[in-house]
């Protein structure tokens, strides 16, 4: 499979687009679930039928970009709102990102630490769950860790070392709308469902000395690159209460998906109850 990752990180990108959207429409035939739940969860956010059909094309995309983005040359990519950034870096504050399952959010970290994580002490933190395959466990780990990029682990040890991050004036990347596994979470409404919700993005949030930005990697046509936006945290400070701040995360989430919904990764299992939980 690393022989396989390695022949299609040396195709051009439009080729893997175009590739990814065929597979992606394949997996929208024959996978029954996957195509209710893709549905179901756009229109749950009274998305057009349009816009989520357009995300089955683009899921493909997501996949098949990811030999060329984790083993092959540089693609182009560029960045808006970098002016936020270096305010909060000039006042001497850590950098908390939020991204959604939307665009190449594995672009966003990389943008980060290309363009700004060379700095000593600047560099990007996150979250990485190791895959169970071996194969791809090698390559994800060589793919996430790099100049300006480093992993922390899905422990308490690991919750530990973005805290530590946050608090040198370094940066922290999260998925706030993954679901955490029972315990690590609160129920809060996302696209007006109640959905399973990490209180862990909060938590960092409230770190002292941090700015919460927005960001999400826009997948540019025809194989062109990618820009990375990044946006200001325009709600007001986060809550004490878990539900409170989860709700107020989630709602910055659905804004930014509603700018681009044929972006979104609608078929994820955003409203599962994770295992041992109760909705």
């Amino acid at each position: 499979m690393i022989l396989l990752f390695r022949f299609f990180s040396v195709w051009p990108l439009w080729a893997l687009h175009a590739l990814g959207a065929v597979l992606g429409w394949v997996v929208f035939a024959l996978s029954p679930t996957y195509r209710r739940h893709l549905l179901a969860h756009a229109a749950q956010a009274n998305v057009p039928r349009v816009d989520a059909l357009a995300s089955v094309a683009e899921a493909g995309k997501m996949v098949a970009e990811l030999p060329r983005l984790w083993m092959g040359a540089p693609v182009p990519v560029s960045m808006t709102g970098r002016e936020h950034i270096e305010a909060a870096q000039a006042a001497g504050q850590g950098v908390l990102f939020l991204t959604p399952h939307m665009g190449c959010f594995e672009m966003t970290a990389r943008a980060y630490a290309e363009q700004f994580g060379q700095v000593p002490g600047r560099a990007m933190t996150v979250l990485f769950r190791p895959p169970r395959q071996a194969w791809l466990r090698e390559v994800v780990a060589a793919a996430r860790q790099g100049p300006g990029l480093e992993t922390a682990p899905t422990t308490l040890a690991g919750v530990k070392q973005l805290v530590k991050a946050l608090r040198s004036g370094a940066a922290v990347g999260l998925l706030p709308d993954q679901v955490p596994p029972d315990g690590q979470g609160v129920w809060a409404p996302f696209f007006g469902r109640a959905a399973y919700t990490m209180t862990l993005s909060a938590r960092l949030a409230q770190t002292p000395r941090t700015a919460l930005l927005l960001a999400w990697g826009e997948r540019l046509g025809w194989g062109r690159g990618y820009v990375v936006h990044v946006l200001p945290w325009h709600a007001a400070p986060l809550p004490a209460d878990p539900v409170a701040a989860c709700t107020a995360i989630n709602a910055a989430m659905e804004r930014l998906v509603l700018a681009c919904p044929r972006q979104y990764l609608w078929g994820y299992a955003r409203y599962k109850t994770p295992r041992g939980g109760v909705a």
